[in-house]
C-alpha cells in the first residue's frame, strides 16, 4: 500500500509509505488517502490524527511527476476538493491533525502541511512551493492558505521565488509550531499529542469547526454562528464531567459525548 493507516488509543496514524520516491503522490495515493479521510471523519472515536511520511528524507515531495502526462489544466480540471492529498482545502475533518514533518514538505507536501493544525519538523526538514520553477502553480492549496498562514511578504517570498526556506525559517514565520533534532521528533510528536487527547474531544472538534469555518469572516459574523460542533460541545455529558473533575481535583474520564 502507498499509505498506511494505523489506529489505536484514540488516534489515527497516516504515513505516505513511498519513501524510495520521497513519499510523492501518484493517483493511486490520492485516492487511498481520500478513503482514509473519509474513514476518520466517520469514525467518532478517534480523536488526534497524526500524518507523516515514511523514511527520514522527506515528509512529501508532492505530486509524482512521473505518473502521467497531464498538461496543467487538465490537473485543474479534475474535482479535488479537499485540496492536495484531501486534507489541503478539506473543510469536513473536524479532528485536530498533527504533521510530523521528517524531512522536505514540497509542493503538494507542504499544501498537505498548510491542511494539518498542529506541525512539528526535524532539523533537516525543508520547505517550499517550486511548482514555478517548472511552469506550474500549486493549485491545491498553496496560493490560498500560505498567506493566511504566515502573512504577505512570508508568503510571497516564496511564492514568487520556489525558494526552499529551512526548517528554522519556517518556524520563525510561523510555518510549524516546533522544530527539533530528528532523533527527538517522536518524542515531540507525542508530547504535543498527549497535550491534544488531554483536552476533551467534543470541544477540540468545536473549536476546529469554528476556527475553520470562520477565518474570513468578521468577529461579528462567526460569534453569531451556531455551528453544530459548537451546540454538540456545549450540551455535552463531557462539559459536565470537565467541571466535575476540575473540582473534585482529578483527570476527567472523556467519554466524547
Amino acid at each position: 500500500m502507498s499509505v498506511r493507516l494505523e489506529v489505536a488509543e484514540h488516534v489515527a496514524r497516516v504515513t505516505l509509505d513511498r519513501p524510495e520516491v520521497l513519499n510523492a503522490v501518484d493517483a493511486a495515493t490520492e485516492a487511498a488517502l481520500e478513503v482514509i479521510w473519509q474513514r476518520i471523519e466517520a469514525d467518532r472515536d478517534i480523536r488526534a490524527v497524526v500524518l507523516t511520511g515514511a523514511g527520514e528524507r522527506a515528509f512529501c515531495a508532492g505530486a509524482d511527476m512521473k505518473g502521467g502526462g497531464k498538461t496543467g489544466l487538465e490537473y485543474w480540471a479534475e474535482p479535488r476538493p479537499g485540496g492536495f492529498g484531501g486534507i489541503a482545502l478539506r473543510t469536513t475533518l473536524d479532528v485536530p491533525v498533527i504533521a510530523r514533518v521528517n524531512g522536505h514538505a514540497l509542493g503538494g507536501g507542504l499544501e498537505m502541511l498548510l491542511g494539518c493544525d498542529i506541525a512539528v519538523a526535524a532539523e533537516h526538514a525543508g520547505f517550499g512551493l517550486p511548482e514555478p520553477r517548472v511552469g506550474r502553480l500549486p493549485l491545491d492549496g498553496g496560493m490560498v492558505l500560505l498567506q493566511r498562514q504566515v502573512g504577505y511578504r512570508n508568503a510571497m517570498g516564496m511564492l514568487l521565488t520556489g525558494r526552499r526556506v529551512g526548517a528554522a525559517e519556517a518556524l520563525a514565520m510561523g510555518l510549524v509550531n516546533e522544530v527539533v533534532p530528528a532523533a527527538e521528533l517522536d518524542a515531540a510528536v507525542e508530547r504535543w499529542l498527549a497535550q491534544v487527547l488531554a483536552c476533551a474531544p467534543l470541544s477540540l472538534r468545536a473549536v476546529k469547526q469554528a476556527v475553520r469555518r470562520t477565518a474570513q469572516l468578521s468577529p461579528p459574523e462567526a460569534q453569531a454562528l451556531r455551528l453544530p460542533a459548537v451546540i454538540e460541545c456545549l450540551g455535552s455529558a463531557d462539559g459536565e464531567e470537565g467541571v466535575r473533575a476540575f473540582r473534585e481535583r482529578r483527570a476527567p474520564a472523556w467519554s466524547g459525548r
